[in-house]
């Protein structure tokens, strides 16, 4: 067997359900998951017809590149959503969902013959498929804190040399995942400086671009590209998909774009690695990429329901609403002493509400420092009424905590 398997860690909801274990939580009060970040909003019914009308193409093998509708579908939604132009034909590629196309990159950019080994870079909380991807591409993960008191931005500054001059590729999430920062076009122009130095690629994960609270939509690495004088994008691709936007997570559709040389040599891993898009899931994807009304009606559902959560949950936790995502990022109280997992036990024990312990989506430093613990993700995915009943007994528990 590839013996970087046993380099990987257990996922965080299996070290949740190992925490849970044994635990039997209050009969009194019906469960509320805000552990897992699943759309629960209904998927619109469009999507469904178009769907189930191209079923037919079932019978045909798909092509890993995509058709140009398909293609066409993606660039059309770059120029309506940031006023980019790109090539269908070469800048753009369809994936079977944000999280193995983050996998399979690190696949294709990384050479693990390098020497000294190669370094793979990701924020610190971050989504652990980066730091899996990293692992079996044969890199070392090197792991960079997010700074509460600048809004969790990345220290990149805090990366000594030598390790950057090792890096070829670096992950960044904006807006972040758990933390819902958005990262600014200075944080931008520094981390293409540093690409432009030392010829990393940089792989932007930008699946919650949708979802947001601010008057202005979140900045995308290809817009701060263009912005920046750098309409090539070279070593830059964006990532993204149709889960969180148009709440279809069981579709798995969403779309790469950028440099176009990267994306040459991306197809090519992926003829080889067998994942092309169903022709019905493209069918469905292209009618989700050319509709922005039920955008707006799921980014009107999840602002209610932050307006209404948020100032429950500020009086007790270190919390405010994020710039976007649908993640809460909070601070427990004090007299936990920073114990996430005993908050998230004692929690789900007493009042049966499930959060993620943010300890489990961040790893120590080397000064021995977890960025994660003493917070915790909270997923507000479920209908309003649910969201406010689960932040209602945050409130009774960490009230009761302090008595």
């Amino acid at each position: 067997m590839n013996p970087l398997l046993s380099r990987l860690q257990p996922y965080p909801f299996e070290r949740l359900k190992q925490l849970f274990a044994g635990v039997t939580p209050n009969p009194e009060f019906p469960a509320i998951s805000l552990g897992i970040g699943e759309p629960k909003h209904a998927t619109p019914g469009f999507i469904k017809d178009a769907l189930s009308a191209s079923l037919g193409a079932l019978a045909a093998y798909p092509a890993t590149a995509g058709d140009l509708a398909l293609r066409t579908a993606f660039t059309d939604w770059l120029k309506t959503r940031y006023s980019l132009a790109l090539d269908p034909a070469t800048q753009v590629l369809p994936v079977n969902g944000s999280r193995e196309a983050l996998f399979s990159l690190a696949q294709t950019v990384v050479d693990p013959t390098a020497s000294p080994q190669p370094v793979v870079m990701s924020p610190n909380p971050f989504y652990q498929i980066y730091e899996g991807a990293a692992l079996l591409s044969g890199a070392e993960p090197y792991y960079v804190a997010s700074v509460p008191a600048r809004n969790f931005a990345v220290a990149w500054d805090s990366v000594p040399e030598a390790v950057w001059a090792r890096t070829q590729l670096v992950f960044v999430c904006s807006p972040g995942n758990p933390t819902g920062a958005v990262m600014s076009l200075d944080e931008w122009k520094r981390l293409f400086d540093l690409s432009d130095r030392h010829g990393f690629v940089i792989a932007a994960d930008e699946c919650y671009s949708e979802i947001y609270f601010r008057d202005e939509p979140p900045l995308s690495g290809l817009e701060a590209s263009v912005k920046l004088g750098r309409p090539d994008f070279r070593n830059l691709i964006a990532l993204t998909s149709l889960s969180k936007r148009s709440n279809v997570p069981g579709l798995r559709s969403g779309f790469v774009a950028g440099d176009a040389a990267i994306i040459k040599k991306f197809l090519l891993y992926r003829t080889y690695h067998g994942s092309a898009m169903s022709g019905a899931v493209a069918a469905a994807s292209i009618a989700a990429w050319g509709d922005e009304s039920h955008v707006v009606d799921n980014r009107a559902q999840y602002r209610a329901k932050f307006a209404a959560v948020t100032p429950l949950l500020e009086p007790v936790l270190d919390v405010r609403l994020p710039d976007a995502s649908f993640y809460l990022w909070a601070g427990i109280p004090e007299v936990w002493a920073g114990d996430d997992e005993a908050f998230a036990r004692a929690l789900y024990a007493q009042y049966n509400v499930t959060v993620l312990p943010g300890s489990y989506l961040a790893r120590e430093t080397a000064h021995g420092a977890n960025p994660g613990r003493g917070r915790i993700r909270m997923a507000l995915v479920a209908e309003t009424a649910e969201c406010v009943e689960a932040a209602q007994r945050i409130v009774r528990f960490c009230k009761d905590a302090r008595r």
